[in-house]
C-alpha cells in the first residue's frame, strides 16, 4: 500500500476489474488505500487472482460478479456489490466508480451486423449508463466517476467504427454528468487510452501491427496498463477535486501528427 494512502477509507468499484487495464486500475486504487470491488463478467479465476494480488500487496479487495450487456445487468451488479460489501463488514456506499468494462468489434461499417452493434452498445454504453443511474444513491457526495474512453474518438478509425461510437457516447455522458453532479461535489471524467499492451489484444502478436501501434505514440512504445491506471488514480483522488467534465488523453501522444 502507498505510504500516502490517498484513498484510505474509500470504497471503489471497477467494472471489468480483473484483467488488462481494469486489473491495473484495481491494483493501483488498492495500493492507494481503497477497498476495491473487482467486477468480472465471466472469468472468476482472473478476478480471484486480482483480489489475491491486491491482498498480497497489503490491500483490500473482493470480487463481484455480473454479466453486462444483458437485461437487468445494472441491478444485478449493484445487488452483488451490496451483498459483498456487507460480507466485508464495510460501511454502505461508494466513493469511486470506474466504468472500465468494454468489448471491441473489430469490423468496418460494411461488416458490422445488427447483433454486433447491439452487443457492443449494450456493454460499452448502456451498461455504464444504468450502472451510474442505479448507483447514484450509493455514491457519496464528493465521490468520483471515471469512464474509460478511447483516443479513437478523436481520430478517424474506420476499422472499429461501432466501438468508437460507443466511446463517443460515453464521452458525452461524462460531460453531462459532470454538470449535473457538480453540486454534490462529485467529479466525472473520461480517461482515454491509446494502443495499450493487454492480454486480450491478440493483434499485438503480429510484428507489423505492433510496430505500427508503437510508432503512433510520441514515445515510440505501446502503453502499459499501469500507465492508464496511474491517470485514473489521479482523477480518483482529492488532488483532482477541481477537474471535472474532462476528456483526458492517456495515449502517450498517439496520432499527434495526424
Amino acid at each position: 500500500m502507498s505510504s500516502t494512502a490517498r484513498l484510505a477509507g474509500k470504497t471503489a468499484l471497477v467494472t471489468g476489474g480483473s484483467r488488462g487495464i481494469g486489473r491495473a486500475i484495481s491494483r493501483r486504487l488498492a495500493r492507494e488505500g481503497a477497498l476495491v470491488a473487482v467486477h468480472y463478467g465471466h472469468d472468476l479465476t482472473a478476478a480471484e487472482r486480482t483480489v489475491k494480488e491486491i491482498e498480497t500487496d497489503g490491500g483490500r479487495a473482493f470480487a463481484v460478479h455480473a454479466e453486462l450487456g444483458v437485461p437487468g445487468d445494472a441491478d444485478t451488479l449493484w445487488s452483488a456489490f451490496d451483498r459483498a460489501l456487507a460480507d466485508q463488514g464495510a460501511d454502505d456506499g461508494l466513493d469511486i466508480l470506474v466504468n472500465n468494462a468494454g468489448i471491441t468489434v473489430p469490423r468496418p461499417l460494411a461488416d458490422v451486423t445488427e447483433a454486433d452493434y447491439d452487443r457492443v452498445f449494450a456493454i460499452n454504453t448502456k451498461a455504464p449508463f444504468f450502472i451510474i443511474q442505479r448507483g447514484l444513491s450509493r455514491l457519496r457526495d464528493g465521490g468520483r466517476i471515471v469512464n474509460v474512453s478511447s483516443v479513437a474518438t478523436r481520430v478517424a478509425f474506420p476499422a472499429i467504427v461501432s466501438y468508437t461510437m460507443t466511446k463517443a457516447a460515453l464521452d458525452y455522458l461524462t460531460l453531462t454528468l459532470a454538470q449535473e453532479l457538480g453540486p454534490r461535489g462529485i467529479t466525472v471524467n473520461a480517461v482515454a487510452p491509446g494502443y495499450t499492451e493487454t492480454e486480450i489484444n491478440p493483434t499485438l502478436a503480429v510484428p507489423e501491427i505492433r510496430r505500427r501501434y508503437s510508432e503512433a505514440s510520441a514515445f515510440n512504445r505501446l502503453g502499459q496498463p499501469t500507465d492508464i491506471a496511474d491517470v485514473v488514480a489521479f482523477v480518483a483522488s482529492d488532488d483532482a477535486r477541481w477537474v471535472t467534465g474532462q476528456w483526458i488523453d492517456a495515449s502517450g501522444g498517439a496520432h499527434l501528427g495526424v
